[in-house]
């Protein structure tokens, strides 16, 4: 890529132990780096501290002049982007590059529309004046994961940067490589020194960012277990906090109008990013009537499915993020099968054509049988699993869908609108989508309930997420006084 060189910070001492970023489809190490030691932690965080007090000062046109210029920087790198992402994750080259496109409107859409969103809200009083202003808060931390490594990232950054906020981003190792790609972006696009870092940290280290004075909230999307942990830091020091967690969401289908179409939807939206989504399908729930025909018609699908290298155009199914995700989602499996789940399709590790190794890969599952004693019941399957309820009626299948911890998405099929949006009502998650699997957009919320976290990201409302919503209230002088 052509731009200016941005490295790592240099780390020194006991605690600067290197990690590896690993290719999981062939298994080679792609690049050794070094973690940020803490006794470095406090000088970066003054400097972010620095160019905070600058940015909010800075006339937010020109804060949304350097993100829309990062959108513009991402598209004319997305090649070498998605390769990269498909490299560090193994994300097939398809949704690589669709990420690239996904990711460089997300901060189009907050360079275009982000000064309009921030503009005061005038209050209708007695009296003078009410405002709302919207000003920023200071430095914030964003711990992103791996599975969306630029998504996840702008959908945090993106909104906040133009809001006057700075940003230190703790990125997951698996993605490394691209997250210092990120901060080339950022500062290729304009944005001063100290305003978007990225950091290598250890997970250990948090609650020394949380602790400083400067660091103001803390955005982390990854496992309801990691945003649990970092939510009782944030409270403990009183820092605001955006969580979006696990979900296992509910495919409902309602009729059989059309079936083949509701299948291939039902395909895409359980094995998108090889199941590795927080909003996959990951529990279709489905009337007896036409359960069996339902159950074949997705096993077919799943098993016509072309395991191979993610970077080849022609494979339809991808490795896992790594040999050990695939070994946690076979024990999964495993469980299932073991207390008497059927496994209709798949259910082990494909073979694959050289150079790639099978340890990353796992095979389009189809479960049913699935009770609630087992691990797949109620646990979140980070892969290509399908587990396919059978339900007696509408009422059965929205309790069904609210009987589980998360409440991220939700998709409903039928060929009712009216319906389907009275089932969408019911149903206890952040986001339900008629007719289409669980998707984003930047123009739409995104952000789910239950232990799938709190707050929204993306749309208006993730502009105001780490903002500070301010009352400003002018009383004439004359009534002042006479109070």
């Amino acid at each position: 890529m052509t731009s200016t060189s941005v490295q790592p910070m240099s780390a020194s001492g006991p605690d600067a132990e290197p990690f590896e970023t690993i290719d999981p489809y062939t298994g080679r190490t792609l690049a050794e780096l070094p973690y940020l030691a803490t006794e470095q932690l406090d000088a970066l965080l003054e400097r972010a501290n620095d160019a905070y007090h600058a940015w909010r000062d800075t006339p937010v046109e020109e804060r949304a002049r350097v993100v829309s210029a990062a959108a513009q920087l991402m598209r004319t790198r997305k090649d070498d982007l998605a390769r990269l992402i498909t490299r560090e994750m193994g994300k097939r080259i398809s949704e690589s590059e669709w990420e690239v496109d996904l990711a460089a409107n997300i901060l189009q859409y907050y360079g275009d529309n982000g000064p309009g969103i921030l503009r005061p809200t005038t209050l209708d009083v007695d009296e003078g004046e009410a405002q709302i202003v919207n000003a920023p808060l200071g430095v914030l931390l964003g711990v992103e994961p791996w599975n969306f490594p630029l998504y996840q990232v702008v959908r945090f950054a993106a909104p906040n940067l133009v809001l006057g906020n700075t940003i230190l981003l703790k990125h997951a190792k698996i993605c490394a490589l691209t997250a210092l790609e990120v901060q080339r972006i950022f500062a290729d696009a304009g944005a001063p020194e100290g305003v978007y870092n990225n950091v290598f940290l250890r997970i250990s280290d948090i609650e020394h960012v949380l602790a400083h004075p400067a660091v103001q909230g803390v955005s982390l999307t990854g496992s309801d277990a990691a945003g649990a942990a970092v939510a009782e830091i944030a409270g403990r020091h009183v820092k605001k906090c955006v969580l979006e967690l696990g979900g296992s969401d509910p495919f409902i289908v309602l009729d059989a109008d059309d079936l083949d179409d509701t299948l291939d939807a039902a395909t895409t939206g359980r094995l998108a990013n090889t199941g590795q989504s927080c909003v996959a399908a990951k529990r279709m729930i489905v009337p007896d009537r036409f359960y069996d025909a339902f159950v074949s018609g997705l096993a077919e699908r799943f098993g016509a499915l072309r395991a191979g290298d993610p970077s080849d155009p022609d494979t339809t199914l991808g490795p896992l993020s790594s040999a050990q995700a695939a070994e946690d989602l076979l024990e999964q499996v495993q469980d299932a099968r073991d207390q008497g789940a059927t496994v209709v399709v798949g259910g082990g590790r494909p073979e694959i054509p050289a150079p790639g190794r099978r340890e990353a890969f796992v095979e389009a599952t189809v479960l049913t049988d699935v009770t609630p004693q087992m691990r797949a019941y109620s646990e979140e399957l980070f892969g290509p699993v399908a587990v396919v309820y059978r339900v007696a009626d509408e009422q059965e299948a929205i309790d069904l869908a609210n009987r589980s911890r998360f409440g991220l998405g939700a998709t409903v099929f039928s060929s009712d609108p009216e319906r389907a949006r009275a089932v969408a009502e019911r149903i206890d998650s952040g986001m339900v989508w008629i007719n289409q699997p669980t998707t984003t957009q930047p123009d739409l919320p995104f952000g789910g309930v239950k232990q799938s976290g709190f707050g929204r990201e993306l749309s208006e409302l993730g502009m105001f997420g780490f903002a500070n919503r301010k009352l400003i209230r002018t009383v004439p002088r004359t009534t002042a006084s006479a109070g």
